[in-house]
């Protein structure tokens, strides 16, 4: 009878999970794991910083980072607010669609397709020649950056569809490793006193410095390195008590990233002296390879080894993050589907309760931006990287505005939640930090994608463009469905 029981009782467990995404798979730490891969750490160090200090406001880019920390804080109040009501994998489409109608939403869902594919196209550029140089380096290989990219897309699809625990373990090994050496230069470097000119605090973090240069460079690329952490809502339906764990490691991930960011870009500037950060850092983007601003001090403080792990560890830090975009968007598409504005099979779930057909599809879809880049012989960190990281950000910040909006429109409307702090002054502020966000990404749209004018202006096309072709998609699936029914 026992035997039977436990037959029993496990085939009513299969079909009470049938079509769903695994629940009780994912902790805070789980999840914050994820967000913290989303936003490549390293990547963001490295590339982010040097180009903020050299271009933006100089010495003064820490304070960058906590001003773009505290709009995302504001953000993440009613972000947090709605996904008390809401837990969906769609996220971001699902709480727009919430406040500000259907038609919206549906057209945000297309745009958070659009940004997660982007990103993720784009960190395999930068990782495709990061391999291939290592490869060249250590060994007698020397293969295009194409081909290490289509060998890791198909990586990235077992990993994908072995279950959110598998992924969230991998996550969890190269997150560590990048974050443990970030870390550990800052704090020996903030224990000694700093650099040359010691710590200079006044020099990074007061209101003169903040605004000094061009600080709206430095804010771009601020609030393009936070961007990830809304990952926390996707996972609710794979989340324990998602209702308590999404807004614990939503509001943990945007402090931690905030401090991190804040702290190691301060160490940094500090280990070349405020005076001379500036010239270094554009030293170093003269010369072609940026990241010698900052692997140049780590070296400098522990020795030279460093220069032979960090290159790995950026290898990684890519692949972390080309994971995380590659579970978010395989979600989008399995909760479109599920909601009907997709073909039923993408919400097909393995027997791991991975979606295992939208998993398929978004690789494909990760080939489909790929390849032209390479049958052109572009070079892949100044086009498909900078291209694809630019609208990206874009895409990601409308989302941030539209979503800040539907909380307010939501909680007038339904009246769940009274709280004013929760569900109308923190999302209106918000809602304005976002608005001056885009506003600095728009100016210095060309800075970031680090091309012409023209090219920046079809790119920043893009994301409208995508956002209209949705709604019309939709409206017509709706209307066949309404014909046919």
């Amino acid at each position: 009878m026992d035997s039977q029981t436990a037959v029993v009782n496990q085939t009513a467990a299969d079909a009470s999970t049938a079509g769903k995404l695994k629940p009780n798979s994912l902790g805070v730490l789980g999840i914050l794991f994820f967000v913290l891969s989303a936003q490549a750490p390293l990547t963001g160090i490295a590339g982010a910083v040097p180009i903020s200090v050299a271009l933006g406001n100089g010495p003064g880019t820490p304070a960058a980072y906590v001003a773009a920390g505290v709009i995302t804080l504001l953000f993440a109040v009613g972000f947090v607010a709605m996904g008390r009501h809401v837990v969906d994998a769609g996220a971001f489409y699902v709480y727009i669609g919430k406040g500000l109608g259907r038609h919206v939403g549906t057209g945000s869902a297309g745009i958070a397709l659009f940004a997660y594919c982007s990103v993720q196209a784009a960190m395999y550029g930068l990782y495709g020649a990061t391999v291939s140089s290592l490869l060249a380096q250590h060994t007698s290989l020397n293969p295009p950056w194409w081909l290490c990219v289509l060998v890791t897309m198909v990586i990235v699809q077992v990993l994908g569809a072995s279950g959110i625990e598998m992924g969230a373990r991998v996550l969890a090994v190269f997150v560590l490793a990048e974050f443990s050496i970030l870390s550990a230069f800052a704090f020996v470097t903030f224990f000694k006193g700093g650099g040359p000119e010691g710590l200079a605090v006044a020099q990074s973090f007061s209101p003169g410095a903040a605004v000094k240069g061009a600080p709206g460079v430095a804010l771009m690329f601020a609030v393009a390195s936070m961007i990830g952490f809304e990952a926390t809502a996707i996972y609710g339906e794979e989340a324990r008590e998602p209702r308590r764990t999404v807004p614990r490691a939503t509001y943990l991930a945007v402090a931690l990233v905030t401090g991190f960011f804040a702290f190691a870009s301060w160490m940094l500037v500090s280990s070349y002296g405020a005076s001379k950060a500036a010239a270094a850092a554009g030293k170093a983007l003269a010369s072609g390879d940026s990241t010698g601003f900052v692997f140049s001090p780590i070296a400098a403080q522990f020795g030279s080894w460093v220069n032979d792990v960090l290159p790995v560890l950026l290898a990684t830090s890519l692949f972390a993050g080309i994971l995380a975009f590659h579970n978010s968007a395989n979600r989008y598409l399995f909760s479109l589907s599920r909601e009907g504005l997709l073909p039923r099979k993408l919400s097909a779930i393995n027997r791991r309760h991975s979606p295992g057909v939208a998993g398929l599809v978004q690789t494909a879809i990760a080939v489909v931006l790929v390849v032209p880049f390479a049958a052109a012989g572009k070079d892949p960190v100044l086009t498909l990287f900078s291209w694809g990281s630019g609208v990206a950000v874009l895409a990601i910040m409308l989302l941030y505005f539209l979503t800040s909006a539907s909380v307010i429109v939501f909680f007038r409307r339904e009246r769940l939640d009274t709280r004013p702090w929760n569900t109308l002054i923190a999302p209106v502020l918000g809602a304005v930090g976002i608005a001056g966000a885009i506003w600095l990404i728009l100016e210095n749209f060309t800075t970031l994608i680090g091309g012409d004018s023209a090219t920046a202006l079809w790119l920043e096309l893009t994301v409208p463009a995508v956002l209209v072709l949705s709604v019309v998609a939709a409206r017509l699936k709706r209307g066949k469905a309404a014909v046919s029914g």
